[in-house]
This record gives structure tokens, sequence and C-alpha cells, in this order.
């Protein structure tokens, strides 16, 4: 199976920038110690221009290309603007479009970064800078690879940037399952959005996955699936706010996958989010995602 990391390139951030990104080093080096003999980890390319703009406006990629984002911009970002940053929101975006390469021609591929959910067209916020799994998808429709997508989004906030982006598209149906009280406060309208309840523990948000499962493939089933799929469900996150156990969260995965392979859809893995208060913990959560999906390749 392969898998696309980005971790080589690291973003110079101030103290109190650094917790979100610290877990891409440590989750490819568990994935190497874990599961080496099943997985085929590559550096992926950059997104390109072209990419890019098929999503975001070509004013707001000048902007941060250039380094000339306004303050309010950078500020909703989350952190601060550097050649680093840029290189690696193109990495990251780069590797969901190499997983959904992969998944194509083997059924499943993983990137170790990439749910990007909150980009929108024209500005970035909540970590994310560009759209990943809105780029992939235009991308692959627009060279006839695909003709329908589906973005199944399981981080425990909503991807208002990728709903907002899709809005009307027929080619693409945005799914996302979260928080009903979490970030992003002004939510916007997805295909389909189920929202929670704080503390909703596993089995009802398992119960809550598969009926929104059968609900998005009976729309007509898709070429691609990419899965967003977030170590922040876990009851331990510190915003996350759902109940989810490890055991819960890795029983997510499988049903996801397993959805896709028993349709005989590919599926692309992004990790997304995950702000528990031990890094360990995030990157348990985020392996045994990487692992269900070798486990499924396999199956």
């Amino acid at each position: 199976m392969r898998v696309f990391h980005t971790d080589s390139f690291v973003l110079p951030l101030p103290e109190d920038h650094r917790f979100p990104m610290a877990k891409y080093a440590r989750l490819r080096e568990r994935v190497v110690c874990e599961l080496d003999e099943v997985v085929d980890l590559q550096l992926p390319p950059a997104a390109s221009d072209a990419e890019l703009a098929r999503v975001h406006d070509p004013g707001y990629l000048e902007r941060v290309r250039t380094g000339t984002l306004g303050r309010e911009h950078v500020r909703r970002i989350g952190f601060p603007w550097s050649p680093a940053m840029v290189e690696r929101s193109r990495r990251s975006t780069g590797a969901t479009l190499a997983a959904a390469r992969a998944a194509l021609a083997d059924g499943v591929g993983v990137s170790l970064a990439g749910g990007t959910h909150h980009a929108f067209r024209d500005r970035g916020e909540g970590f994310c800078v560009f759209n990943d799994s809105v780029v992939a998808a235009r991308v692959l429709l627009d060279e006839g690879a695909v003709a329908r997508v589906v973005v199944v989004d399981c981080d425990v906030h909503q991807g208002n940037g990728t709903a907002a982006l899709c809005a009307g598209d027929d080619a693409v149906f945005t799914l996302s399952i979260h928080g009903a009280r979490n970030f992003p406060y002004r939510k916007e309208r997805s295909d389909l959005d189920v929202a929670l309840e704080d503390g909703t523990g596993d089995t009802a948000y398992l119960e809550a996955l598969d009926r929104a499962l059968d609900r998005s493939f009976a729309r007509g089933v898709p070429d691609l699936a990419i899965y967003v799929s977030g170590a922040d469900p876990w009851q331990g996150d510190r915003w996350g706010r759902l109940g989810l156990t490890k055991r819960g969260l890795a029983e997510r995965d499988r049903r996801v996958l397993g959805a896709c392979r028993d349709r005989g859809v590919a599926v692309a893995v992004t990790m997304a989010g995950g702000y528990a208060p031990h890094v360990e913990d995030i990157v348990d959560i985020h392996a045994e995602t990487v692992r269900a999906a070798a486990e499924t390749i396999g199956a």
C-alpha cells in the first residue's frame, strides 16, 4: 500500500504553534516501525499552481505565495506565514492527490497529512491553507479519471470549506459527521451533515455513521472516496467534545473502509485533526487508521 508523508517539511513555528504539527514526524516513525512490511512510504510531489487554481482564487494563491496575506487571514489560518508553510501546504495537498491516484490503481492510498477541510476558495482557517480533498477531486474529475467522488469527513469539526467549495457540484458528494456545538460555529451545508451532541460515545456514533454511509452511497456508487478520518472525536481530545474510545475510532475506520471495499470504491485516506494533550495518543489513533487501510487492501 502506498503511503505519502510530508514531515520532511518542518515549519519554523513559535512554541505555542508547534503542537498541531508535532504528530506528523511521530506518525511517520510509527508507520516505519510497525507497518514497514506492508507500506511503500513515498514523498509526494507538491501540488502545482494549476492544480491549486482549480479550486482556489488566484489572488489568494498569490497572497499565500508572496506572504502578503492580511493579519486577519493569518490569524484565521492559525500559524504564521513562512516559505516553509507554503511548501508544506502544497506538499500536503499533493499527498492527497497522490493517495487518490494510488487508490484508483491499488484500491487504497494513504496520506499521513491532509484533511485540510476548513480552507475556502479565497481564505484558509483552522490550520488549513489549501483544501486538499477538493483539489484532488477536481483534478481527477477534470482529467476524466473519475466521474463521481464522495468525501467522507469524520473529523470532529464540520468540513465547512469542503461543503462550500462543492455546493451545487453533482460530481462530488460531501458527508460530514461532526460535533454539533464545535468549531466552526457557523456551519456550511454539506450534502449530508450528521451533527452529534457533546459526549456522543461509540455505540451512538457508529450507528449514525452506518446510516450516513448507507445514505451517501445510495445516491450512486462513486469511483473514489476521500476519507477524512480525524483523531479528534476521541474522548480525550482537548477540542473534540465527543466521547469515542480508541477502540471505537478503530471500528469507525474499519466501517468506512469496509463500506468502500464492499462497493468496489477506491478510497484515499487522510489524517485530519487531533489535539489530545499527549501527542502519542494522536499518533495511536492515526496509526490504527493506516493499519485499517492496509488490512482493507489485503482483505
